[in-house]
């Protein structure tokens, strides 16, 4: 009776945000926003609150499998649909479902008054279902369809705003982009089934481990595992579909950019890391995209001027970090600072939207500055976010990141100095604008300053309980250097195959001295240029060096793509209109109508009341035949 009702609550948990979705669907704005609100969110929590009692009986069970019905049955090939809930899927949807309740509280207060709120709530009930969907399936095509789920709903939210055509292309770009590595992972589905004769999860996994099989697919179903994984979590060179994402509401972009889509890549390698570390080709080059993604997309972000942009960048920049530690093999620390990024990343895009909330839509750190005195609660938020992301002891973002350059130091000393300075990147750029947003003298125009507040409490209360999982996150892995358990890296131990590093202890002091030390030294650079010296970026782009340019520019990566990629597309695509398709196809069907109605129009001659010449036609027609008779 116990597991039927598990059974039944692990049903519910992705069922509840659907339901929200179709209640939301049929009513559309027959409701009043304070209903719309508080019933999208009371959908959500229910689905958090479900989630925490799977994730306390996963200790007992091990594992939850639910099978409701035979999907796919042809030939060989049988698709349940079926979920299984274990120590990693349990995780994942503690954050989709917690975080998410958040955000959706927040919204209610971001969104208030917009035309489309309703719309705005079905789209983030739809959103959580799919992304819980992804996490909780049990085979590849359940996945997928998950994994294609939250592609779309990221269209509808980055495009909310449709009537601005720029918002339009930045949702038509990241669902273009995401289908690159989409058609990677329908290959890789391909050629699982080809190589193990299954898409169960479970069932290709313990095939791949049977001792003495040869997998001659392996390698290049991890490799196309690894590309749709580039696709959602924005890796190079699939990565500019996700600054653009701003474009959306910037619930919408805490919401994509902290527990949910951009996780989905790392989910999907950690989910299959038994059959990565089998191939370690591939796990080479999922940890040197890692690290260039980090250094590329944190360079990049030290010069940016949106704050939106700039955290944007640094959700690409920490993802790289993600995927650095995943090619090192270190499972459980990619895992960690996932978990970490979560809280402080929604911490901090949620506070850029409180800022922007206050400043009346302004999202130029050029035109804040002095805001600590005008938004209290939105400045210690931030704050907090702000030290968790720089790896501040004992902030969370400290310990998971030690345990990345930890892993990586094991590896090989370069691979650690990679890491730091990507780390050193990470406080210099957030750093950089949280000084010039915060501090120094206003830089607020004149109008938005008569009207500058703080958040309500609708939107600074999610704040604070982010601010306090930011704070006290890393509790989860405590290190044993500070008397933890690594609780997280022995709860994994089931589904992960890395062995655990045993450090020195003098090593990891020192290790830690070092990445501490080298915080407080950039944190002091970046205080000295832009407190002391009141240094504010300039507007205009051509007074800066060649360096400051091509880093605005973001490496001109976008109008590369455009130039080798785009515009040859389109005009190879215009060759094909003109000359196949209007010259040559439909010249041939408006062709053979011409001929037809020529043809017809001589032919209707011959319809002239003269009965001679109906003879006439008659007995040669009859000739004719009589002809090819005797002839064959």
């Amino acid at each position: 009776m116990e597991n039927n009702i598990l059974q039944l609550i692990t049903i519910l948990i992705p069922g509840l945000p659907l339901l929200g979705f179709i209640l939301h669907y049929i009513f559309n704005d027959k409701i009043s926003e304070k209903i719309s609100g508080m019933h999208a969110t009371l959908w959500v929590f229910l689905a958090f609150i479900l989630s925490c009692t799977v994730f306390y009986s996963i200790g007992d069970k091990g594992q939850i499998q639910t099978h409701l019905f035979s999907w796919i049955n042809t030939g060989d090939l049988n698709i349940p649909m079926a979920f299984i809930i274990d120590q990693l899927s349990s995780i994942m949807m503690l954050l989709i479902t917690g975080v998410g309740s958040l955000i959706h509280i927040y919204s209610i207060g971001y969104m208030h008054g917009d035309k489309g709120f309703n719309r705005f709530f079905a789209y983030l009930n739809l959103f959580i279902f799919f992304m819980l969907l992804l996490v909780m399936a049990d085979n590849y095509v359940l996945m997928f369809v998950g994994w294609e789920g939250v592609g779309l709903c990221s269209w509808l939210l980055i495009g909310f705003w449709y009537q601005n055509q720029e918002y339009n292309k930045a949702a038509n770009k990241a669902f273009i982009m995401n289908r690159i590595g989409d058609l990677a992972m329908i290959i890789a589905m391909f050629l699982i089934f080809n190589q193990f004769g299954t898409l169960i999860i479970q069932d290709v996994i313990s095939e791949a481990t049977v001792p003495g099989s040869l997998h001659i697919h392996l390698g290049g179903i991890t490799l196309l595992l690894f590309i749709a994984a580039t696709g959602k979590s924005a890796q190079i060179p699939l990565f500019t579909w996700l600054p653009d994402a701003m474009a959306g509401p910037t619930p919408v972009s805490a919401l994509i950019h902290a527990a949910t889509m951009v996780t989905a890549g790392i989910y999907l390698i950690i989910r299959n890391n038994v059959l990565f570390s089998m191939t370690p080709d591939t796990m080479t080059v999922i940890m040197v995209t890692g690290i260039v993604t980090a250094i590329f997309a944190g360079s990049i972000a030290v010069k940016q001027n949106d704050i939106k942009k700039i955290l944007a960048y640094s959700t690409v920049s920490q993802l790289g970090l993600m995927f650095f530690a995943l090619g090192l093999g270190a499972y459980a620390a990619a895992f960690f600072h996932l978990i970490t990024h979560a809280f402080f990343k929604a911490l901090l895009f949620l506070g850029a939207g409180s800022i922007i909330h206050g400043l009346h839509g302004e999202q130029d750190i050029r035109k804040m500055g002095g805001l600590h005195r005008y938004m209290k609660t939105t400045h210690w938020v931030y704050f907090i976010g702000l030290l968790a992301i720089m790896a501040v002891p004992p902030f969370s973002g400290f310990f998971s990141k030690d345990g990345i350059l930890i892993a990586a130091y094991h590896k090989s000393p370069l691979l650690w100095g990679l890491g730091l300075a990507s780390g050193m990147l990470t406080v210099f750029y957030m750093m950089r604008s949280y000084l010039l947003v915060f501090h120094g003298d206003s830089r607020v125009e004149k109008d938005t300053m008569k009207h500058i507040h703080e958040s309500p409490p609708v939107m600074t209360v999610p704040l604070i309980l982010l601010s306090v999982l930011a704070l006290l996150g890393g509790i989860i892995n405590l290190p044993h250097i500070f008397h933890g358990n690594t609780w997280l890296q022995h709860y994994l131990t089931p589904i992960l195959t890395e062995g655990s590093i045993h450090a020195d202890i003098a090593l990891e002091y020192i290790l830690m001295g070092i990445s501490v030390s080298a915080v407080a030294l950039v944190s002091y650079f970046a205080y000295r240029i832009y407190i002391v010296k009141g240094a504010v970026p300039s507007e205009n782009n051509e007074t800066q060096g060649f360096l400051s340019q091509l880093l605005s520019s973001r490496y001109y990566v976008d109008e590369i793509y455009q130039a080798v990629i785009v515009q040859p597309f389109y005009k190879i695509s215009a060759f094909f209109y003109n000359i196949l398709d209007l010259k040559i196809i439909d010249g041939a069907v408006n062709g053979l109508g011409k001929l037809s109605f020529f043809i017809s129009g001589h032919a209707k001659e011959t319809q002239n009341g003269n009965i001679s010449y109906y003879l006439f036609a008659m007995a040669l027609g009859m000739g004719g035949i009589l002809f090819l008779f005797l002839l064959f």
